[in-house]
């Protein structure tokens, strides 16, 4: 081996201890960046040639690389973990604040509220509470479910807002990593080290995890491909962003996420999109719906009641609570097509309902049944609404009760009038044609929106009716005991369970996946945790490490400064002796 080569073997090591310097320099430089991967210096043994004297001696050492300090494997599993704990945290957000608007734990909520409003009917009944604090307790009941139906409705919207931007953000960080997978082929194309700006691709894809689920198919200098299930969003630098698609139906909106042009839709199972989809269906939307059926029926069942109710004076006018359009008067209150009716909540049934008239100054009375024809099937025997009662038909007979008038008035309502000196009750109605319309009606309305008392009932609370025909007499505290007894009742539209009962079911469901919520959130953040601590330990930069690095790199640059000048040394000697 000659002084050359010596002098090259020392050159080399000078070259890689400077370079380990700088490697351990910058490591502790970038101790606390965000995102940083420790960086190391990978080194290999030059291969050596013959001294001529039957030995191989190395020929110095060579860099083959300054790599970052990472285990996809483990990264892939803080993604993940990281799309769960998001999800999970997202979860429980969402359901305390659902909760928090139900407010079952204080003393003013729902269930109180109905407690209240049958109590009153029952001391109505027992002659111990007046008509206007019935109205009045009513009129409560029914903002209250108002309120709450709102404030659902605006934490479903908060939903729907935090997706959208959500959705902004995603498209903004695949756009982000479209551009670094630009940049790392350009660099490492060119045979330079792209480590920072794949540290800064990897930030950007575990940020993009928080939001929504993503598959990373790494294929080297082409980049990542990122997949929701089984579709890609993004291949290489071309992205096909998401967007939020919102549908409109009798039932109400929904949304969904789509990506690329046309959209297709994608379903993410983790990541706050993830939850916050998943939460706004299951949760919000059912929650509303459930508030909307015991709304729907409280109301039908209540009017069932009030409308074939009366005081001992009777009736000498009622109105029906819904508009009906004139193009749908002729059509059967069973026709599709008969538009006023056909989204309604309940339905009517056939069956029919009793008509009393009575003559004031003589007392004379005379019942008349009205019949309600709604099976579907004509006078033929074949499927058809031709022969079922439609609101004209039903008008029709009203209006043929003598003693009696029935029009549609300019507001497309149904009024019945009674003749001078006449009044009227209704009584036994099986198939709840009355109060489907209204027809002397407590509640309008047709779900928790829109609830409220009867406008008449509200301006005059004397005109509540609380008794009721029972075996031809008139029995003063009848209705106000039928209604309070349907706080024990089952119903069928509750699936036999009690308006309160079943209401108490949806709040505890609520409840129950609330405090699950909140321990799988706790049990997805240590899991985070303790990954994120299992990577920082490979891949974090320990100042105490790299300072004890940079102090054998300083050895070894001084050692290989002294195999210099001692080669140079020797060199001077073989030249002085020339």
């Amino acid at each position: 081996m000659s002084l050359t080569s010596a002098m090259q073997t020392g050159r080399s090591a000078l070259a890689a201890s400077q370079l380990g310097i700088q490697v351990a320099g910058n490591n502790m430089a970038n101790a606390a960046t965000p995102g940083y991967s420790r960086q190391v210096m990978n080194l290999a043994p030059m291969r050596g040639d013959s001294s001529g004297l039957g030995a191989s001696v190395g020929r110095g050492v060579a860099v083959r690389a300054v790599s970052r300090q990472v285990d996809q494997a483990l990264q892939a599993r803080v993604m993940l973990s990281t799309s769960q704990q998001a999800a999970a945290q997202t979860r429980s957000d969402v359901l305390a604040q659902i909760e928090s608007i139900l407010g079952e734990l204080g003393d003013n909520d729902l269930s109180s509220q109905l407690s209240a409003f049958f109590n009153s009917w029952s001391e109505r009944a027992n002659q111990t509470r007046s008509e206007a604090a019935v109205v009045q307790q009513g009129e409560q009941l029914a903002t209250f479910m108002q309120r709450v139906r709102s404030e659902l409705t605006d934490q479903r919207r908060q939903i729907d807002d935090t997706m959208r931007a959500g959705v902004g953000r995603v498209n903004e960080l695949l756009q982000t990593i479209a551009q670094l997978n630009t940049q790392i082929a350009s660099t490492e194309g060119v045979g330079s080290p792209a480590n920072p700006l794949r540290d800064q691709r990897d930030q950007a894809i575990e940020l993009l995890s928080e939001l929504i689920d993503v598959t990373v198919i790494d294929r080297g200098m082409g980049g990542v491909d990122l997949l929701v299930g089984s579709l890609p969003v993004l291949q290489g630098g071309r992205i096909r962003p998401l967007s939020l698609q919102q549908h409109e139906s009798a039932d109400g909106s929904r949304i969904s996420l789509a990506a690329g042009t046309p959209p297709e839709t994608i379903t993410p199972t983790s990541g706050r999109l993830g939850s916050l989809l998943q939460e706004r269906t299951s949760t919000a939307d059912k929650t509303i719906a459930q508030l909307d059926t015991l709304a729907s029926s409280l109301i039908f069942e209540i009017n069932r009641i009030h409308s074939t109710s009366s005081n001992a004076a009777g009736l000498t006018s009622a109105s029906s609570g819904m508009p009906i359009r004139v193009a749908d008067r002729a059509l059967a209150f069973s026709d599709g097509a008969n538009q006023t009716f056909a989204s309604l909540p309940f339905r009517p049934v056939s069956g029919g309902f009793e008509v009393t008239v009575t003559h004031g100054p003589t007392g004379a009375t005379r019942t008349v049944r009205i019949p309600v024809d709604l099976d579907g099937v004509n006078n033929a025997g074949t499927p058809g609404f031709g022969d079922d009662t439609s609101p004209e038909s039903l008008r029709a007979s009203l209006d043929a009760v003598d003693g009696i008038s029935a029009q549609f008035g300019t507001d497309g309502r149904l009024r019945i009038t009674a003749a001078e000196g006449y009044n009227f009750r209704f009584d036994s109605d099986s198939s709840g044609i009355l109060a489907v319309m209204g027809v002397n009606a407590y509640f309008s309305g047709t779900n928790a929106a829109n609830i409220r008392v009867d406008d008449g009932l509200v301006r005059q609370p004397s005109n509540l009716a609380s008794g009721r025909i029972i075996n031809g007499q008139h029995v003063e505290n009848a209705g106000a005991m039928g209604i309070a007894s349907l706080a024990t009742s089952g119903l069928p539209s509750m699936g036999g369970r009690t308006l309160q009962g079943a209401w108490q079911e949806t709040v505890q469901a609520v409840g129950g996946a609330a405090s699950s919520a909140r321990s799988t959130a706790d049990a997805k953040a240590i899991v985070r945790e303790s990954l994120e601590m299992q990577r920082s330990s490979l891949s974090g930069v320990n100042i105490d490490e790299e300072s004890i690095s940079l102090l054998d790199f300083q050895r070894q640059y001084q050692a290989a400064a002294r195999v210099i000048s001692t080669v140079d040394q020797l060199t001077q000697v073989l030249l002085s002796m020339v």
